[in-house]
């Protein structure tokens, strides 16, 4: 007969059930969204968002929507470093394996957060700085990371941020992003064609398991980053993803 959690654990694991959430919505929402999304009752909801509030994890805006707090950021800038050093080795791994620079990145609001990148050694490379943001529609690790959400979501995210296009070649429309999603979940991995920059091609795909969207890449020049690269780029990139993702649930 399974154990019921303690009254003051059921509370905590409901208190970051309502964070999640928030987070999910682009970081903002109003208390009747929150209640659609989660089975507790409103007078629990309100109660535990008054208390978030009072510690500085929430905060209510002037317009009564609840957005996350300030304290959080330091708790995410620390949990990154720690993402971006576990994924550190891997991350080396593949550059040394592929000789192209690799990324690791988390979904963050409507957007994606490099939290990793370890560059390649050639002269002519991609550097992507740790903490840049990105869009979701036209990066590679963006792509890989819609492929694992649902359809619902990955419109009210891209909606929210918007499709500019950074390149002749980004995809702008939700049909367009929907048919690359669809092909991306077919074969398991994401392609950024030039969307992004052009002149740079990008492998990337999601990380299975994680307790939060994140992919990882790797990336070059078109010149060095064709077909024979993607036969090597594809497995080595599943074994990279397979690898953190043991690591972050504890399964190595």
């Amino acid at each position: 007969m399974p154990v019921k959690p303690a009254a003051g654990v059921q509370s905590v694991e409901r208190a970051f059930e309502l964070l999640e959430l928030i987070a999910r919505a682009g970081g903002e929402c109003t208390l009747s969204e929150l209640a659609a999304e989660t089975p507790l009752p409103l007078p629990t909801i309100h109660r535990l968002l008054r208390t978030l509030v009072g510690i500085g994890h929430v905060r209510q805006m002037p317009n009564r929507r609840y957005a996350l707090g300030p304290r959080l950021i330091r708790l995410g800038e620390v949990a990154n470093r720690q993402l971006g050093a576990l994924a550190g080795p891997v991350l080396r791994s593949l550059v040394d394996d592929l000789g192209e620079s690799s990324n690791l990145a988390v979904l963050d609001g409507d957007m994606v957060v490099y939290t990793g990148q370890v560059p390649s050694a050639h002269s002519m490379r991609m550097n992507t700085e740790v903490g840049r943001r990105a869009n979701l529609h036209n990066s590679g690790v963006g792509k890989a990371i819609l492929s694992v959400l649902d359809d619902e979501r990955i419109a009210r995210l891209v909606t929210q941020a918007g499709m500019p296009a950074a390149t002749p070649k980004s995809i702008t429309t939700l049909s367009g992003l929907f048919a690359e999603v669809e092909r991306i979940r077919e074969q398991g991995y994401a392609v950024d064609e030039e969307e992004q920059e052009i002149g740079v091609r990008c492998f990337a795909m999601a990380i299975p398991g994680a307790p939060t969207p994140m992919a990882i890449s790797i990336s070059g020049p078109v010149s060095r980053v064709g077909q024979d690269f993607a036969d090597r780029a594809v497995p080595a990139l599943q074994r990279a993803a397979a690898t953190i993702s043991s690591a972050l649930t504890g399964n190595l």
